[in-house]
């Protein structure tokens, strides 16, 4: 995407190397032309301004137009040049955020302009030009990271908000650059530019004079534009709203959307959930190369998006609450939204080993996630992974491609009791990798980063210490169902009871005046479901959570209609549905 050549010399258009620039047809810009309106352009004229949000999908008539990295800033470079029949934006356009970049004129010419709004639609409409702008906004997103684009995050490599920033950035998929203050020569300049004190990172730095100080993620997240709930009191009514936006929960906003009900979707870090940070997914059908699970979730978010789901990130759920045959759900920023169903697909969160002196570590070395923003970190040094199952099976290997040496920790004795077999297959096989079976961490050392593990061998009680700069760890999961606790039923270890098992812990008298049992996915509320890791017996892959998803949204249209009919016989003297509470477990 980037270019060498100095602005001021001839700039050619930039190649089309990775299908990330590709030109319309003259029947394609026809098509457009019918939804939007020619402008003509002046020489240095600005389409649009990095940090400002972009309301038109822009296509290139005539002349040519440079992208500019940090215009005016000391970081300024040209990253792009287009000619006639490109257009521009990426995939902030589509997800209502702000421009990481600036489009100047270089040459005179003419433009079509054409509202984000009817580009959706047409996107929608029109499957051939629809592919070829997603993907091309797909692959423009990921050069944009590559080339360390958009804000600056500056701070220290051992503190833990740092991280958190990072994490978050890199788990929406925005385009930034780090820059570590224990390392960066740079760092020590940004400090005295901005009158940055040590003790203030770290910060947010963006459109060269924008400072946020330690901003929670919320604030980072307003910065960029993605959607939040309204700060009013009462964000206003859907028809449905799914608590969660990983394969689950962006399976139902898809479906949700197409369908036509009008869908919200919200998530406590970002899209994707637990699959988003997979290195590679090798067995989901319909890829068999595999795919990551960033991609297949960006994939996801731009089908929600196309077919209007509005997806809301970081926005955290408090409460939900019966109310007049629907629901009020409540946010920890005191806003609300009113759905008339709800499908939960809170999915889960890693367990914590429980090791003395780890969690100080945490957020520094310590990990539960393996993606390219914490292999970034682990170039030099081996580092080790701990549990036995799929997911640390694809850490190891996608680690392994970045580190040294990976030591694999099995409690267990058998690699293939919890594994798949083609992941066993290609862990044994890796040079790379050391796989450890009967193997527990029972110490770590190192002060401000992890330096070595002190690990046991369960069979033989030998104790050992592993050279290890990282430790990644993936044994298990819990729901995140705490808030839900005395409002629905739950299992013993907190998954959300569904259909039958739902039936059996359900209020009586509740049951009685719905006039049926729980559905399939349905929890002892009616009109609230469950899909996805988050409910109890659930499938804990990538597919059985897209489907139970999909499945969802058909079990919310059958409730529907069934309220429908419950409240056309109510209306002839029958008796009503109780909002009362429910049993829970």
């Amino acid at each position: 995407m980037s270019t060498t050549e100095p602005r001021d010399g001839a700039v050619a258009e930039t190649p089309d190397r990775y299908g990330a620039f590709p030109r319309l047809t003259p029947e394609q810009l026809e098509s457009l032309a019918a939804h939007g309106e020619r402008r003509r352009t002046a020489e240095g004229e600005v389409l649009y301004r990095e940090g400002r949000p972009i309301r038109e999908f822009l296509a290139i008539l005539s002349g040519s137009v440079e992208i500019i990295h940090d215009q005016g800033g000391p970081d300024e470079r040209t990253v792009a040049v287009h000619g006639p029949g490109r257009f521009l934006g990426e995939l902030g356009l589509l997800e209502g955020q702000a421009a990481f970049d600036t489009a100047v004129m270089r040459q005179a010419g003419e433009i079509l302009a054409v509202p984000v709004e009817r580009q959706r639609a047409l996107v929608g409409r029109d499957p051939v030009l629809g592919d070829l702008i997603l993907r091309a906004y797909l692959g423009r997103r990921y050069l944009l990271i590559g080339l360390g684009a958009g804000f600056r995050i500056l701070g220290s490599c051992y503190s833990p908000d740092t991280l958190r920033l990072r994490e978050f950035a890199a788990r929406n998929r925005l385009p930034h650059r780090w820059v570590d203050l224990e390392k960066d020569k740079e760092a020590e300049a940004l400090l005295r530019r901005f009158a940055i004190r040590t003790e203030e990172t770290p910060v947010v730095l963006w459109q060269g004079d924008r400072v946020l100080r330690n901003p929670s993620n919320a604030e980072l997240a307003r910065l960029i534009g993605l959607p939040a709930p309204t700060s009013s009191s009462d964000g206003g009514r859907c028809d449905v709203l799914v608590v969660g936006a990983g394969p689950a929960g962006l399976a139902a906003s898809v479906y949700g959307a197409s369908d036509g009900l009008t869908t919200v979707t919200v998530d406590a870090v970002a899209t994707g959930g637990q699959a988003a940070t997979s290195s590679r997914i090798e067995n989901y059908l319909g890829f068999p190369s595999g795919i990551s699970g960033g991609e297949l979730i960006e994939r996801a978010v731009l089908q929600a998006h196309k077919f209007g789901a509005r997806l809301m990130v970081p926005a955290e759920v408090s409460g939900l609450i019966p109310q007049d045959h629907e629901y009020a759900v409540t946010f920890t920023d005191g806003s609300r939204v009113r759905a008339g169903a709800v499908v939960l697909t809170s999915g889960v969160l890693y367990r914590r080993l429980e090791v003395p002196g780890l969690d100080r570590l945490e957020g520094t070395s310590v990990y539960y996630a393996a993606t390219v923003h914490e292999a970034s970190l682990c170039q030099a040094d081996p580092v080790a992974v701990v549990g036995g199952g799929n997911s640390a099976g694809q850490a190891a290997l996608f680690l392994a491609n970045h580190a040294p040496r990976v030591h694999l920790l099995v409690r267990g004795g058998d690699l293939n009791a919890d594994m798949s077999r083609y992941l066993v297959d290609q862990v044994e096989q890796h040079p790379k990798i050391e796989v450890l079976l009967h193997t527990e961490v029972r110490g770590a050392g190192g002060r401000e980063r992890l330096e070595s593990l002190t690990v046991e061998d369960n069979a033989s009680g030998e104790h050992r210490e592993l050279r290890a700069a990282a430790l990644f760890v993936f044994i298990g999961a819990r729901p995140r169902t705490d808030w839900l606790r005395g409002v629905l039923a739950l299992d013993e270890k907190g998954f959300v009871l569904t259909g039958a098992d739902a039936q059996a812990v359900a209020d009586a008298d509740q049951l009685a005046a719905l006039g049926r049992d729980p559905m399939l996915l349905e929890t002892t509320l009616p009109g609230v479901f469950a899909a996805g890791d988050v409910r109890s017996g659930s499938v804990k892959r990538v597919a059985s959570a897209t489907g139970e998803g999909a499945m969802a949204i058909r079990l919310v249209h059958e409730h529907r209609e069934r309220r429908g009919n419950l409240a056309a016989a109510d209306s002839e003297g029958h008796r009503p549905i109780a909002d009362g509470p429910v049993s829970s477990r």
